[in-house]
């Protein structure tokens, strides 16, 4: 296991952003099985799509651009290590975070095939998932930026994210539902005459 960790880490240094975008699919890709099959207990019911849109979002959307804002993170000086910890975190989750949140909603709901249901999930989900981020990544973003070295950054915020990423693929999930439950009702009040 150690052998395994010191390539993971060699990799790491060595080829950062393809490292990172490999193990950002895996832990959104992981995130979704667990939700699917540990919490919404979908079992041979698993929708593969999902996982597949999931780990795609991980790789090739979310991967690149946060690769490349902990490097710019990581430039971030400041006489006081715990004045640049805080301008960090503060950053982080000011700027970055409900940018993330509103992109993650966004590219999930295109990936889908379903462009007119991004304004209803952002409307429903949005608010509650950025508050919810903010109470995991602020002090998880404290520990990173304090205590870990740079180039494990992204793993320790990937042992947070595994679980972070299966809170997401629910919300999604549940979001997705909500829509098109509210569409149903729609299309019926539409059908059928009077109030319902």
């Amino acid at each position: 296991m150690a052998s395994l960790f010191r390539k993971y880490n060699a990799l790491l240094v060595r080829r950062p952003l393809l490292t990172q975008c490999a193990s950002a699919a895996v832990l959104f890709g992981s995130g979704d099985l667990i939700a699917q099959q540990v919490i919404e207990k979908k079992g041979s019911k698993h929708d593969l799509a999902r996982t597949a849109r999931l780990a795609f979002y991980g790789g090739a959307i979310f991967g690149p651009p946060i690769t490349k804002w902990f490097q710019f993170l990581g430039r971030i000086q400041s006489k006081s290590p715990l004045r640049g910890t805080f301008v960090k975190v503060w950053l982080d989750q000011a700027v970055m975070a409900p940018m993330a949140v509103g992109v993650f909603f966004s590219s999930i709901a295109l990936l889908e095939g379903k462009p007119n249901e991004i304004v209803p999930r952002l409307k429903d989900k949005y608010r509650q998932t950025v508050l919810m981020n903010w109470g995991v990544f602020i002090p998880t973003q404290m520990v990173n930026f304090w205590v870990v070295p740079p180039h494990l950054r992204f793993v320790f915020m990937g042992v947070v994210s595994l679980f972070w990423n299966t809170y997401l693929s629910y919300v999604n999930g549940a979001a997705e539902r909500d829509v098109e439950e509210t569409t149903a009702v729609k299309e019926v009040k539409q059908i059928l005459p009077g109030d319902l």
